[in-house]
């Protein structure tokens, strides 16, 4: 029969457990931002493709390669997805082998660094992604100052 484990012994254990959950939590506000700003592309490559069967031939080649240049953002913010989230895999399992590990007594400080290391690589290029991702939308972004109310010299609102 195996001896009881000390209620303090699993307090410990939780105590240790709490800093890597807490990252779990931020982690899972990143993703929630990703997820968003991958939905929004979709909505944007849906509405082109509804739009692309009515339109001339001009704005068909404009519709291509925003298209194109959406895919990238996709495949881009795709990854940065997986990779924040096989980090935040990665942080229950350093939580999980604290736990078992102190409950058996063994000694898994090593594997332990070894995850945690893992969990940051994935979270930094996650988020690498991310900004790869940002800086190819900011890029893509053009205003139609046609469209604007101002005069593009002085920044003063033009005669109508």
């Amino acid at each position: 029969m195996t001896d009881p484990i000390p209620v303090s012994t699993i307090a410990n254990l939780i105590q240790l457990s709490i800093a890597p959950v807490f990252l779990l939590a931020g982690v899972g506000a990143i993703l929630n931002v990703m997820a968003t700003r991958l939905s929004r592309v979709v909505d944007r490559v849906r509405r082109l493709e509804a739009e692309f069967a009515g339109t001339s031939e001009v704005l068909q080649k404009l519709a291509r390669a925003e298209l194109s240049r959406l895919g990238k953002r996709m495949k881009l913010i795709n990854w940065a997805i997986t990779a924040v989230t096989a980090g935040a895999l990665t942080v229950c399992l350093v939580v999980a082998v604290l736990f078992v590990g102190g409950l058996a007594d063994s000694s898994v400080g090593n594997l332990i660094a070894a995850l945690y290391v893992l969990t940051m690589a994935l979270l930094v290029g996650g988020l690498v992604l991310f900004l790869l991702e940002i800086r190819l939308a900011s890029r893509n972004l053009r205003v139609r100052y046609e469209l604007l109310d101002i005069d593009l010299d002085g920044g003063a609102p033009r005669d109508i």
